[in-house]
């Protein structure tokens, strides 16, 4: 078995692939037809996002998020102000012993429709 895609339930699926496309430097993405999908994809191949409108609005925290590293310390401020020039927020910022806060930080921001997704920078600690 192998991961093909991961699937974004939201209300406006091609505003979110936007966003995706864009913060990942992937594809253009492709809205379906009706407008009720949209993906985007790596250049490269490989497992995709999938979005899909639903009616229901996002009550609670995702039980899944993608994670995704910026690079370096010194980068990592630079990607999220990036970011947010495309409508990502700011959620929180998880906090470390100062051992491994001094070369790894992880903040969690919002896309477009409020999904959280964390950014790190620096040497993971795990």
């Amino acid at each position: 078995m192998r991961i093909t895609c991961v699937t974004v339930d939201c209300h406006d699926p091609a505003a979110v692939a936007r966003f995706w496309s864009e913060a990942l430097r992937w594809d253009d993405g492709e809205v379906s037809e009706s407008g009720n999908g949209a993906s985007c994809r790596p250049p490269s191949g490989g497992p995709y996002l999938e979005f899909i409108r639903v009616p229901e609005g996002k009550t609670v925290k995702n039980r899944l998020h993608l994670g995704c590293n910026a690079g370096t310390l010194d980068e990592l401020s630079d990607e999220i102000a990036r970011l947010e020039s495309l409508g990502a927020t700011i959620a929180w910022e998880e906090e470390f012993p100062p051992e491994i806060a001094a070369r790894y930080r992880n903040v969690i921001l919002y896309d477009v429709e409020g999904n959280e997704f964390c950014l790190g920078g620096g040497e993971s600690p795990g």
